[in-house]
This record gives C-alpha cells, sequence and structure tokens, in this order.
C-alpha cells in the first residue's frame, strides 16, 4: 500500500481513514478504543472526526467523539503515528458555530483539550458560512498554522464555486489554501464528484478524503426490499438507492463478488480506490473484525473487466458508460 499525499500540505497518508462519527453514538469508548487498536495494527494512520460528533444523540452535547478519541491517544501514546484531522463550523451551541475568526480560535482550543494534543494534522471547515469574507476565515487558520497548532486545512460541505472563491482568496492575500476536499462520492453518488468538483481538485492538486463510501450502508448488498429498509435504523438513507439504477449497481456487486471472493463493501471501497482522484475514503467501524474487512478492501485490486462492470452498472445521466 502506498502513502498518498494530502493535497501540497507535506502529510501523506494510507488509502483509508477512519471515520470518527460512530465513536460516542453506535460505539462505547471501549469499543471506539478497541477500533483505533486495529486500524494502526493494520498500518493506516487518518482518523477523520468533528468537534459535532456526535452531538445528534440524545443525551450528547458535541464533542464525545474527540472525547474518546483524545483518551485513546493518551493512553496509547502513539500520537505520532497517527494523523488526527477534525472540524470546525458545526453548531456546537446557540451563537457557537461558523467560520468567523473568534469562533475558530475558540473552537480549535476546546478540540485540542477534547483531543489530548497540541496540534490537529488536518483541521476542516465543516460547513461553509457566507457570513463571513474568506480572508478572516484564512487568516484565522493561518494564525493556527503560525502558532503550531494546526498543521494544514481543509473544506467539507463547500459546493465548488465556494471552494473555488476561497482558493482564489489565498492566493490573492497571500494566506494558506485548503489542501483537501471531503465531498460525498462512493459508486453510487458519482455525478456531482465527477462533474463538478474532480476536475477542481485535478488541477489545483487538492487532496480528496471522501465519505459516504458504502452510501449509507447499501452498498454493502444488506438493503435489497422494503423490508430490509424498514429494518434498518438508516430507512430515509436508503429509500432513495432503492431504484433500477441502484439494483443494478448491486448486481454488479454481487457479480464482482462471485469472482473475487471479497464482500460487496469491500469492492465498494476497492472501486474508489482505483478512482485516480481519491486520496483516501473514510469509512466507519464499531469492531476489529470491520476494520479487518477494510483492510482486505484495500489490499483488494480489481482487474480491467471488474472496474469495467461496476463503472458501466452505475453510469448516470450526462456520463458515457465507460467500458
Amino acid at each position: 500500500m502506498l502513502h498518498r499525499p494530502l493535497g501540497r500540505s507535506g502529510l501523506q497518508t494510507l488509502p483509508l481513514a477512519m471515520g470518527g462519527n460512530a465513536f460516542g453514538w453506535t460505539a462505547d469508548e471501549k469499543a471506539s478504543h478497541a477500533v483505533l487498536d486495529a486500524f494502526v495494527a493494520a498500518g493506516f494512520s487518518l482518523i477523520d472526526t468533528a468537534d459535532v460528533y456526535s452531538k445528534w444523540v440524545p443525551g450528547n452535547v458535541g464533542g464525545e467523539s474527540e472525547t474518546i478519541i483524545g483518551t485513546w491517544l493518551k493512553s496509547r501514546g502513539q500520537r505520532d503515528r497517527v494523523l488526527v484531522a477534525t472540524k470546525v463550523a458545526g453548531e456546537m451551541a446557540p451563537g457557537r458555530k461558523g467560520l468567523s475568526a473568534n469562533h475558530i480560535k475558540s473552537a480549535v482550543e476546546d478540540s485540542l483539550r477534547r483531543l489530548q494534543t497540541d496540534y490537529i494534522d488536518l483541521y476542516q471547515a465543516h460547513y461553509s458560512d457566507e457570513s463571513v469574507p474568506y480572508e478572516e476565515t484564512l487568516g484565522a487558520f493561518d494564525d493556527l498554522i503560525t502558532a503550531g497548532k494546526v498543521r494544514a486545512i481543509g473544506v467539507s460541505n463547500h459546493d465548488a464555486s465556494q471552494l473555488k472563491l476561497a482558493l482564489i482568496a489565498s492566493t490573492r492575500h497571500a494566506l494558506p489554501r485548503y489542501e483537501t476536499l471531503q465531498p460525498l462520492y462512493n459508486l453510487h453518488d458519482r455525478a456531482e464528484f465527477e462533474q463538478t468538483y474532480a476536475p477542481l481538485c485535478r488541477a489545483e492538486g487538492i487532496g480528496v478524503v471522501s465519505y459516504y463510501a458504502l452510501a449509507s450502508g447499501f452498498l454493502t448488498g444488506k438493503y435489497r426490499t422494503e423490508a430490509d429498509i424498514k429494518a434498518s435504523k438508516r430507512q430515509r438513507s436508503n429509500s432513495k438507492y432503492m431504484t433500477e439504477r441502484g439494483f443494478r449497481i448491486l448486481s454488479a456487486l454481487d457479480t464482482v463478488a462471485a469472482r473475487t471472493n471479497a464482500k460487496q463493501a469491500q469492492i465498494a471501497i476497492a472501486w474508489l480506490l482505483a478512482q485516480p482522484d481519491v486520496t483516501a475514503p473514510i469509512a466507519s467501524a464499531t469492531s476489529p473484525t470491520q476494520v479487518e474487512e477494510l483492510a482486505a478492501a484495500v489490499r483488494l485490486s480489481l482487474d480491467a473487466e471488474c472496474l469495467a462492470l461496476l463503472n458501466v452498472a452505475s453510469a448516470y445521466d450526462g456520463e458515457a458508460a465507460r467500458g
């Protein structure tokens, strides 16, 4: 497995990131620590989280994921073996959100405290904030980089035009630029990234750390009927995939699974890793066994015939099916 660059930041990672959204939600501290142990033992390094994870869980206030990662870092003493990526801008409390300089500088201190570390490898603007000039946001990030609290910056949930304007502001004001983009991208959700974001990331040398690698679980092949969906906690997320195209993709995954003796989820991740613009897809796990399966997906190499089958099955409007 080769390391891949996170933009032009100088940071490099193996081609898989562990998503921290499950920590403090579907995985408690003990389970989360076991996942992180297995992830590092498998040779991986990039851990992605956000200050608001997992505020959506009843009784949580946000910061739970960072806190769990922090106790793991403290107890294992492996800070130099991992890259920690977190995010800012989500609403932690009334009046505590966005990308103003004041909020960024306050939020980073909270994240550092929860993570029990002196620096964040990749600090990402979680959401856009049109109420704040790009130069103010980038200036705040510049101060954090200068102070050694942040090594590189990136964005998530920004549209391509916002990312382009931020890059222009970086050049115009001699400020740090966003080195990574965290977009929605998987075998099913292809069109927006491939048509809009990929050309920009390619031209600007921006690393791509994609989320929803398994399309909310749909690409695992577990959801094929309305009964499957009704039994899932992700009912709303999976319903949108139950289309003719969605079932065509599942059929292609089944065919490739039979040829490779791999699971559908592993094939979906291997397909992502075969895409030239992807640095590291994000995948979540709640047990060491799931981490082992993810590691096997990274080692899985799909031949040209399998890739062509998946590309044709997942072709979308406006794209000529690739063979």
